[in-house]
């Protein structure tokens, strides 16, 4: 089995070429999403361990953006959530390629794959780019946050000049059409060489 790297700035639209490789019978592993799911179930209790117990609600559950907030303006804070939560986000994945073991590739979808060292596991790279102020329209829009936060956010990732020079495929993502052809001409490359 091999393994795509997919990444991406925060509002390039990565999500959305995963779900279109899932469409296509491609297994997808949302590194992000599995994430948030173990900061609300098995990692609670090294988080309140480590940062507190003001970042859960009444309910138990994770307030993300007040989290993020203290994380992505303070970077020794972002080490630290960062070495609570790769190592079992890792672990998911290995469980998530045994129980897809019979497709040729699957598909990992992480936000700072190159600069938490993951594409090095990965058999081939695909970066997904949009221009920077649609970037941060579409993450307004998706999660209502300032655009002074998601900046803080950008500032902890590569630019997408850094990222070129490892990745093995580039999409430009500014037009969904134009990405999901790129995404086409990627997947018929994969499938001739699995």
């Amino acid at each position: 089995m091999k393994v795509i790297g997919l990444t991406g700035g925060i509002g390039s639209g990565k999500s959305l070429i995963r779900k279109w490789f899932e469409s296509q019978g491609i297994p997808g592993f949302d590194s992000d999403v599995i994430g948030k799911k173990l900061l609300n179930s098995k990692l609670k209790s090294l988080i309140i361990e480590e940062f507190g117990s003001i970042f859960y609600d009444d309910n138990g559950t994770l307030d993300r953006f007040q989290l993020a907030n203290l994380v992505f303006n303070n970077s020794e804070a972002l080490e630290r959530l960062n070495n609570i939560v790769h190592p079992a986000v890792a672990n998911s994945f290995e469980r998530f390629k045994k129980n897809n073991g019979s497709a040729s590739f699957v598909i990992k979808e992480a936000a700072i794959l190159f600069e938490s060292g993951a594409y090095m596991n990965c058999d081939t790279t695909i970066l997904v780019c949009a221009p920077k102020a649609q970037r941060i329209q579409r993450i307004i829009n998706r999660d209502h946050i300032t655009k002074e936060a998601i900046e803080a956010r950008i500032k902890h990732q590569w630019s997408d000049n850094k990222k070129k020079l490892l990745s093995d495929y580039v999409i430009q993502n500014e037009y969904l059409e134009v990405g999901i052809n790129e995404a086409k001409r990627i997947m018929k490359i994969l499938i001739k060489n699995s």
